[in-house]
């Protein structure tokens, strides 16, 4: 009998037939070029993981044009056709590696501590973000600077952008595309009360505020018919850990049917707590995500212990279970659970003193964890 067999079972994402439903997170790792090219350091990255037996692969947020869409410094783009190209070169060797990969695209908004195109930024309300800047992404861990108030126009034109860089994604090899909605950057300001103070079609109510989730997602289903596409969604942000709906589960009866009427094939819910209950039910965001949608659902947080992520997808919070930590600790994260042995443990010294490869793979070297072991 096959260990975690809700884990180890093959899985349908969009047009993507996937081997199994572990699937490596986005996360943030900034060691692109300062012009947003794709490395060599960064192939081998990704090579490790489809050679690590995972079911697919998330890409680190990817910003999506030359304006004020990239949030931090050394951050990768598909905003023009460099960019592009580098990325062709990472997706054949993770083809070649026998996974598939998919590009999560993403716009920063207020939350911009490094931009190499232009200076200032935009959100929907010209309010400063909370918290401070994020140290491990070299932010100066001082506040976040006030951004100017988004037009109607340049709404229009962010859309535009993302379908460009949906359309590079395709261009570079990519199996999918997944809109990066979530964690405080630009289409989660929209969806969040205090971020969002507009008085037009994109404020005040909760369908005005999802109205840029929606556009965004239609103009890519048109633009892309056939390509697999998702949504990353959630409650909390990078700047602030406490905010939830207002509405509570009714937001969520609106929030999840509205993004599956859109166009998308999936959607990935992140919580930092896991598939902890929300609101007053009994269920995580993503298993309200399941209850309102009939869409494939990833699940997301603290699923590293591979026992936590089987009970999850066995308990209907999820259909694909999303890992970050895990899959950084150890790239076989997979293989490893799947014969019943244990996987590396994630340290905070591995993202430590940034969160970019140059601090992982120090990490490893210092502590004899070479590629040939892995």
């Amino acid at each position: 009998m096959v260990r975690f067999s809700h884990l180890f079972s093959e899985g349908q994402l969009g047009a993507l037939r996937l081997p199994n439903r572990c699937l490596v997170s986005s996360m943030t790792r900034a060691s692109a070029t300062e012009k947003g090219l794709v490395t060599e350091q960064m192939i081998g990255y990704y090579l490790e993981f489809a050679k690590g037996g995972w079911g697919g692969i998330l890409t680190e947020a990817i910003y999506i044009d030359e304006k004020y869409s990239q949030g931090y410094r050394f951050q990768p783009g598909l905003a023009n056709a460099d960019q592009t190209v580098s990325w062709s070169r990472l997706v054949d060797a993770v083809h070649a590696g026998g996974t598939k990969i998919l590009a999560q695209l993403f716009h920063a908004g207020a939350i911009n501590q490094g931009n190499a195109w232009v200076e200032g930024s935009i959100a929907p309300s010209a309010i400063q973000p909370k918290g401070e800047q994020i140290g491990r992404y070299r932010g100066s861990q001082g506040p976040f600077q006030v951004p100017k108030e988004i037009s109607q126009a340049e709404i229009s034109e962010v859309i535009e952008s993302f379908v460009r860089a949906a359309q590079n994604a395709r261009t570079a090899g990519f199996d999918g595309i997944e809109l990066h909605g979530a964690n405080g950057y630009l289409p989660d300001q929209f969806l969040t009360t205090y971020t969002n103070q507009r008085t037009d079609a994109f404020g005040g109510s909760l369908e005005n505020r999802l109205r840029f989730h929606v556009l965004v997602i239609q103009q890519l289903r048109k633009a892309l018919p056939n390509f697999t596409i998702g949504v990353r969604i959630s409650q909390t942000k990078v700047n602030d850990l406490e905010y939830n709906w207002p509405g509570g589960e009714a937001d969520a009866q609106v929030i999840f049917p509205a993004l599956e009427a859109a166009g998308v094939d999936y959607i990935h819910v992140a919580a930092h707590l896991g598939v902890s209950p929300v609101f007053s039910s009994d269920r995580s965001l993503s298993g309200l995500a399941k209850k309102y949608t009939c869409l494939p659902i990833i699940t997301n947080g603290k699923l590293h212990d591979p026992a936590l992520a089987e009970s999850a997808l066995a308990h209907g919070e999820g259909d694909f279970c999303s890992i970050g930590k895990g899959a950084l600790a150890d790239p076989q994260w997979p293989k490893k659970v799947l014969i019943g042995q244990s996987p590396i443990a994630f340290a905070p010294e591995m993202i430590s003193p940034y969160a970019t490869l140059d601090s992982y793979d120090d990490w490893r070297r210092r502590h004899g964890e070479s590629k040939k072991a892995r």
